[in-house]
């Protein structure tokens, strides 16, 4: 499999783990009954995030942002390398 192909089975797969985790969350939620929902995002537009969220998903939202740009960062200066 070239590059470009194992890209996009990469991407692919990362939408459906996605949608899987949102589905076994809601899931989880509707059964459990009690609980409490916090939760958080990170939108990236380029390598600028903008975070949301309440609680601790908001701190782990922020940890995200700052792999996410990391790795913005690090792939963009390979690309422009090789």
């Amino acid at each position: 499999m070239d590059r470009e192909g194992l890209l996009i089975t990469t991407g692919i797969g990362m939408i459906l783990l996605g949608f899987l985790l949102v589905f076994i969350g809601t899931l989880i939620s509707a059964l459990g009954g009690e609980g409490e929902v916090e939760g958080g995002g990170v939108v990236m537009i380029g390598p600028i995030p903008i975070i949301f969220g309440t609680g601790r998903g908001a701190s782990m939202a922020t940890l995200l942002a700052i792999v996410l740009m990391v790795l913005w960062i690090v792939g963009a200066l390979l690309a422009r390398r090789g």
